[in-house]
């Protein structure tokens, strides 16, 4: 018994050591980002300050100079971290100011700008899930139903709704500022923007989870006591809850340097736009210090999200008395995911007989009509056949990207002593830095948007599975399983990955459409496909500037990628695996395997009675 107290602070000595060299390795690639991309870094600052100065011999010979740069990137990035010892971390290449202060006022914005989305994120994800609990609390809820609006919600481009919010409510109707960060009021439209989508997606995982829950023992005994629904329903979520808390914490990180887009359209000094552009200047003290920034918010956000989910659960998970929900029943038929299915592939089908690159000067802009029924673009080109020819593109990218990220966030989830860190440190890159840092080391081309993609789109999914194997390893069915002489390969095998795939298989799919948002606003931003392209994140980049003279030139490619989020949460509410090992309670949901025989039982003989003996 002595060894174990010496046990837990030897593993959390060893992973606060992995965090530190996973946060040093990501803050050296970033201070090496210059040399990667094979670019002058004197070229690159000069320009940024003064893009009318000729890039002389001279004029780069004194930049070379004045920065250090001919001592080369490896004595720049140790005098950079010894400096950061002792609490200066340098002065910008660009403007010359401290760089400090400028980060810490950044990451202040960004965190104010994150607690209002995450107060709109948590009431659009009450909201979603509001029926299925009200349904399930009153034990009227036999198979989650999948929401067409939440998804659709959850599909809509952040930058597409930032923009559409500032032209329609900041400026026709006037109702609220759109540039600037000035006060409460300005927070309301990039708050808006960033948690509506964030909300629909958490709401859906958080419906996905309340069925099983609900179908658990104590719901059946504490609706036979005749408590409240209001109290069923506090239980319900106590136990989903802590599934769903590590993709909480990623959401919280994923709205402070993810924002960029929407820092840009609403011109909001946040630590992402700050981080994309130093990341664009090549200024590398603004640009390490803003990215050692989000690896310490992932660090905290994370650390308080796992804590607070062990504090949800209680001793049960120590002691191995979780109890784990049954696992549900494939769904009767359903229509909704063919009647979005034939939606879209109308679309698509009736687009590719188009021609997306014919150019008609004489009808730039027109309206929906029979000759064109999406309308043309600023070009005169048909805005079907551009939809439905980059549907091909975008929708195999994104399929093999969700792909490649299940099975690295299962693998890797299997593991959470290991991957819990590498989730953090991931997830606080943002997207677009990810997609400068492929650019830089692979080159860039067609792949890199979905190289930079996937490189960070399994961290959810690994936290998601790393959060459900640790409640489902300390559930009483598994104790008593280990008990019977089980080894764990088979523990593995016929327990764990039946209850864990399933659920994070369904998430992969709900985060189908971000994938491909992702890569849309790599090409929003001009970091993926380049024109004349039909990518949907070029279409809506090319067409958001002529919005208010013709919206259906990006209405058209916003609805396709909702209907794509309404077809993949509506398929991802009947992804169940095919065999059902063992039901964990009588639940609605659960059923019996039919592939065990069942022994015959003698029938009892009645019982005589006393006289007729």
């Amino acid at each position: 018994m002595t060894g174990v107290p010496t046990a837990r602070p030897a593993s959390a000595a060893l992973t606060a050591l992995w965090r530190l060299t996973l946060a040093g390795l990501l803050v050296c690639l970033v201070g090496l980002l210059p040399w990667l991309s094979r670019t002058d870094p004197a070229l690159t600052v000069l320009k940024a300050r003064s893009a009318e100065r000729d890039p002389t011999p001279e004029a780069l010979a004194a930049v070379r100079d004045q920065l250090g740069l001919d001592a080369g990137p490896f004595r720049l990035l140790g005098d950079w971290l010894g400096a950061l010892a002792q609490g200066d971390a340098g002065h910008s290449w660009i403007s010359g100011s401290a760089v400090l202060p400028a980060v810490g006022q950044a990451l202040g914005v960004s965190l104010l700008l994150m607690a209002g989305a995450m107060v709109v994120a948590l009431s659009t994800a009450a909201a979603v899930c509001a029926r299925p609990l009200w349904l399930g609390a009153r034990r009227r809820l036999g198979s989650p139903r999948a929401g067409g609006t939440a998804a659709m919600l959850a599909a809509l481009p952040e930058f597409l709704t930032a923009s559409v919010l500032a032209t329609v409510v900041g400026v026709q109707l006037g109702w609220l500022p759109a540039l600037g960060w000035y006060g409460p009021r300005w927070m309301v439209l990039p708050s808006l923007a960033l948690g509506l989508p964030a909300g629909a997606l958490l709401g859906r995982l958080l419906a996905d989870a309340l069925p099983g829950v609900l179908a658990q023992p104590w719901a059946s005994a504490a609706a036979a006591r005749g408590l409240s629904g209001r109290r069923v329903a506090r239980q319900a979520l106590r136990h989903c809850v802590p599934g769903l808390l590590p993709n909480l914490g990623l959401f919280v990180v994923g709205l402070t340097g993810g924002a960029v887009a929407v820092e840009q359209i609403f011109d909001i000094p946040g630590l992402g736009r700050l981080t994309l552009e130093a990341a664009t200047a090549q200024d590398l003290p603004v640009l390490q210090a803003g990215t050692l920034a989000l690896v310490l918010l992932a660090a905290v956000a994370g650390g308080l999200a796992r804590a607070a989910a062990r504090l949800l659960l209680g001793p049960a998970l120590r002691d191995g008395a979780v109890q784990s929900p049954p696992r549900p029943a494939p769904p009767g038929r359903r229509t909704a995911p063919l009647v979005y299915g034939a939606l879209l592939v109308a679309v698509v089908a009736f687009g590719l007989a188009r021609d997306p690159l014919g150019l008609d000067t004489a009808a730039r802009l027109a309206a929906p009509s029979w000759e064109h029924p999406f309308g043309t673009d600023a070009l005169g080109r048909d805005v079907l056949a551009r939809v439905a020819h980059g549907a091909l593109g975008t929708l195999a990218v994104a399929l093999a990207v969700s792909a490649a990220a299940l099975v690295a966030g299962v693998l890797l989830g299997l593991v959470p002593r290991v991957s819990g860190a590498v989730v953090d440190t991931v997830n606080a890159v943002p997207p677009v830095l990810a997609g400068l840092l492929v650019a830089g080391i692979a080159g860039s081309g067609p792949a890199t948007p979905a190289l930079a993609v996937a490189a960070v789109a399994w961290a959810p999914l690994a936290a998601h599975a790393g959060a459900l194997l640790e409640r489902e390893r300390a559930a009483t069915h598994i104790t008593a399983t280990r008990a019977l002489g089980a080894s764990e390969a088979y523990v593995l095998r016929r327990e764990l990955l039946p209850a864990v795939v399933p659920p994070v298989l369904r998430h992969a799919l709900l985060r189908l459409p971000g994938v491909a948002l992702a890569l849309a606003a790599l090409g929003f931003l001009g970091l993926g496909a380049q024109p004349p392209s039909p990518e949907w994140g070029l279409l809506l980049a090319e067409n958001l500037p002529y919005a208010e003279r013709a919206p259906w030139s990006v209405l058209a490619p916003a609805a396709v990628l909702a209907l794509l989020g309404a077809l993949a949460v509506t398929a991802a509410g009947g992804v169940r695996l095919p065999r059902y090992a063992r039901g964990r309670g009588q639940g609605p949901g659960w059923r019996a395997r039919t592939d065990v025989p069942t022994p015959r039982r003698r029938r009892p003989e009645p019982r005589r009675h006393a006289t007729e003996e």
